[in-house]
């Protein structure tokens, strides 16, 4: 009997996901890119828990890669973007890997409703609870989150550190570029004009004016189809109102990152602008810097806001020395980074070691006086 409910669980789920996809069927993509990624996914559908959406049901698009045998990776994309920011960096984990990554109601190629709805970040976390315990399965696995899915991981942390009994295990948290904290970044009209009522619209339209590409360079053509698909820069003017819960909760979602008990690599491009290495700088000397758990922060000196973008192969060599026990302990850490810094090339990661401030005593025969140097013997 069990096979059998199994059996009808999966043809619907199948049939389900054959019908949505038919409803799209319409959809021109001018991208291979963004087609290839689209075709490779699946749906499930999640019935909002925010009380202004009224339950209304949005069906979630998600991927997965690699060998299910393997360890977990779960990717959360950001702002104004979606899974498909890791197209670069996946393929240099999968084979080492299994990930799934998911876009957020809004995003890429899941729903995107524009009547009133909102789209709240701790209900995102919930939908991440939830896909990783109902729909990929996973019991123990790494996080990895940017820009706009640092705030939902931060809150899908808080989640789990209060549960007396989850459902799974993280094993590793991952974060990049985000306005963490919003007092040190530097938000550009494009974001504040959403937070305005009549200001967003009037530039959501003219976004909306602009014809789309159909021809081009092939990432710029990508993401040109997944803004285009279900009206993606008409919800732009929704998601973004993001910031407004983001300033609300930052400091008490950063403090998941101090309570936490879970391992830590921080990365950051080093040329992002908009959220800039002040920001880093103050999270890590603020709450990862003193943690006993492991915690890592690596600099990527040529990168900028998308470092999964602007340097994959590097940002994956950190989540693998990261998930095969190699980053340094605070006794070696010194050592790993004068070797590790002998041989990096000008755009690999740089490693920033933990800070201990206290007086020092040099092992010194010399000693100093206004008068000038002298040898403690004389």
């Amino acid at each position: 009997m069990t096979s059998w409910r199994n059996f009808f669980f999966v043809l619907v789920f199948v049939l389900g996901a054959q019908a949505l996809f038919a409803q799209n069927d319409d959809f021109v993509f001018y991208s291979d890119l963004a087609r290839d990624w689209y075709q490779a996914g699946d749906y499930f559908e999640w019935t909002s828990t925010t009380a202004d959406n009224n339950s209304a049901n949005v069906n979630v698009f998600y991927r997965t890669w690699g060998d299910e045998s393997k360890p977990k990776l779960v990717i959360v994309h950001g702002f104004p973007n979606s899974s498909f920011d890791f197209y670069k960096m996946i393929p240099y984990l999968e084979d080492e890997y299994y990930i799934a990554a998911l876009d957020f109601p809004g995003s890429g190629f899941s729903d995107k409703p524009q009547n009133g709805f909102s789209y709240m970040l701790e209900e995102n976390a919930e939908i991440v609870d939830y896909f990783v315990r109902e729909i990929v399965e996973f019991e123990d696995f790494a996080l990895y989150t940017h820009d706009r899915g640092v705030s939902i991981g931060l809150a899908f942390l808080g989640h789990y550190l209060d549960n007396p009994s989850p459902a799974y295990t993280i094993n590793y948290h991952f974060l990049s570029n985000s306005g963490m904290f919003l007092p040190l970044a530097n938000l550009v009209p494009f974001q504040l004009a959403l937070l305005d009522a009549e200001a967003g619209p009037r530039m959501i339209a003219a976004r909306k004016a602009q014809p789309r590409r159909t021809e081009g360079d092939p990432e710029a053509l990508a993401y040109s189809d997944i803004f285009a698909f279900n009206d993606g820069n008409g919800a732009l003017l929704h998601v973004g109102r993001y910031l407004l819960e983001r300033q609300a909760n930052e400091t008490r979602w950063l403090e998941n990152l101090r309570r936490s008990s879970i391992p830590v690599a921080y990365l950051w491009g080093l040329t992002d602008s908009i959220n800039p290495v002040r920001i880093p700088n103050h999270v890590w000397d603020t709450y990862l810097n003193d943690r006993e758990v492991e915690s890592s922060y690596w600099i990527l000196p040529t990168a900028d806001h998308y470092p999964q973008r602007d340097n994959p192969e590097e940002v994956a060599k950190v989540v693998r020395l990261a998930l095969s026990g190699q980053v340094p302990d605070r006794a070696s850490e010194s050592e790993f980074m004068r070797r590790y810094g002998s041989s990096r090339a000008a755009e690999d990661a740089v490693y920033v070691g933990h800070s201990k401030i206290e007086e020092l005593d040099f092992p010194s025969s010399i000693e100093y006086t206004p008068s000038g140097y002298r040898t403690i013997d004389q």
